[in-house]
Parts: C-alpha cells; sequence; structure tokens
C-alpha cells in the first residue's frame, strides 16, 4: 500500500546543522533518509551511512566484456571467417590485436559508466515529490534540507514530526506525492 504522503522535510540553515541532523536521525533508527544541499558535504556521506556502490563492480564487468568482445572479433575476423596468410605470419596473431582490445575495453567500460550511473541513480527524474514544496527551490541557493522517507518502516507522520521538531530546524513540511 502506498503511504499518503511522501514524506516528511525539515529546512537547516548551515551544513553543520544538517549533519548533525542527519546523524541524529541515522542514530534513531530512520534508513530512508535523504539530504539535499545547494553544493558537496563530504561528512553527509559518512552521516547517511551510503553503502557502497556497485558502480565499479559494473564498469570493470563492462571493460572486461569490452576487451574480449574486441579481442574476439578481431580472432573471428583474422582466423575463422578470413583466413588469409599474408608474408607467412599465423592467422591468430595476438600482438596485432592488443590496439583494438585496448580501445574496446575502453569504450565499453566508459559506455557501462555511464549507463550503469543514470541507472543506479534513477537518472532522468524529471520529477520528484520534494519539488511539491514551495521552499524547497532553496536547495540550489543557500538551504539544506533533510527528508525522511513515509517508506521507512520506522516512518509515522505525528512522531517523524515530532522527531524532526527535536532537530531545530527552520521549518517542517509534509511532502505531497
Amino acid at each position: 500500500m502506498r503511504p499518503r504522503i511522501h514524506g516528511m522535510l525539515a529546512e537547516f540553515g548551515t551544513p553543520t546543522d544538517l549533519v548533525a541532523a542527519v546523524r541524529r536521525t541515522t542514530e534513531a533508527g530512520y534508513r530512508r533518509v535523504d539530504a539535499c544541499t545547494p553544493f558537496p558535504i563530504e561528512e553527509l556521506e559518512e552521516a547517511l551511512r551510503l553503502q557502497p556502490t556497485r558502480l565499479p563492480l559494473l564498469v570493470l564487468l563492462g571493460g572486461i566484456l569490452g576487451g574480449a568482445g574486441g579481442y574476439f572479433m578481431q580472432y573471428y575476423a583474422a582466423a575463422i571467417a578470413y583466413p588469409l596468410n599474408i608474408g607467412g605470419r599465423p592467422l591468430h596473431s595476438w600482438p596485432a590485436f592488443i590496439p583494438i582490445t585496448f580501445e574496446t575495453t575502453v569504450l565499453v567500460a566508459a559506455f557501462t559508466a555511464v549507463f550503469a550511473m543514470l541507472a543506479l541513480n534513477g537518472l532522468p527524474m524529471p520529477y520528484h515529490p520534494v519539488f511539491n514544496v514551495p521552499r524547497f527551490a532553496m536547495a540550489s541557493r543557500d538551504q539544506f534540507f533533510l527528508v525522511i522517507e513515509a517508506t521507512d518502516p520506522q516512518f509515522d507522520e505525528e512522531r517523524t514530526r515530532q522527531f524532526l521538531l527535536d532537530l531545530q530546524p527552520h521549518d517542517v513540511w509534509e511532502v505531497p506525492h
């Protein structure tokens, strides 16, 4: 069943206040938490307790598949489909295959990085429920926001609102869908 609202949004005036609030939120047991800031804040990653990303593994697998695909493409063309013995060289002349193998490795790894990053981040996302809160426009200027989603197992509208108010934000809003 879909919750009545997307979650609760709290506004803070400084990065220090936001990081402290996020730490207290995750220590209180909330897991579906996000923070929105006008610039990167290094301490937020640790405070949010973000899980390590799978992106490096995906890029590695993409590079391995790209290299294997590039090598096999050349091997197939030189030794199976069009076996031409020119100048007595072997049909499977692997040193000649290295440059294209390297290029296909880099190409496929780069495309994997871009498309996996977009997919893992849920992008493109032209709409997000926090856009329904008019004050959220300040997230790109000088304000800092903490979002606790209603899908969090610990979420209860009244208790969560009171918890956020105890963090002493500038204001707290319900985020409609």
